[in-house]
């Protein structure tokens, strides 16, 4: 399905994050001296993306589906997703992850992501009227208004490497 123009924001960051767990799947196994950089490179992109990302998930989104009934245990395991998430952070930002735990943090993003785009903004659009949807995006171009927009570009450790 079509993304609404009104959760489209949010799938472009949805991108940038799918493209860090992309790299860091191909970059295994991941040399114990690039920890530190691939660290660095999560730590920044929570700050400056992440963070503000899951709060405007969390005031917007999330309230929003929870008035389907159907949609709220969905809701409710996504919300426990990212305090999850947000502990991964934590770990790196604390220079605790290791060459294991990167791509295992890796496959967690991606599955919370996909898990939002497939199953929750989905079924919001297929329930939601386009009021509501519009309204909707208001409240996230409020919520995601200090988000940096600046473009993260990989380093040498952590650039995209070939399939193998």
């Amino acid at each position: 399905m079509l993304r609404d123009q009104n959760l489209i924001p949010l799938s472009h960051q949805h991108q940038r994050a799918l493209a860090l767990c992309v790299r860091i799947d191909r970059a295994q196994p991941i040399p114990d001296a690039d920890v530190q950089t691939w660290q660095a490179e999560i730590s920044q992109l929570f700050e400056e993306e992440i963070k503000i990302h899951f709060a405007a998930e969390e005031a917007v989104i999330f309230p929003a589906a929870r008035q389907f009934a159907e949609l709220v245990p969905l809701a409710e395991e996504l919300t426990s997703e990212h305090a999850s998430l947000r502990g991964l952070f934590r770990q790196a930002e604390a220079h605790r992850m290791s060459p294991e735990t990167l791509p295992a943090f890796a496959q967690q993003l991606s599955a919370h992501i996909r898990k939002e785009e497939r199953l929750l903004f989905e079924s919001m659009q297929q329930l939601m009227k386009p009021p509501e949807l519009a309204s909707l995006g208001i409240g996230l171009e409020t919520a995601l208004k200090d988000v940096a927009h600046s473009c993260l570009l990989p380093n040498e450790a952590t650039k995209l490497k070939g399939k193998r």
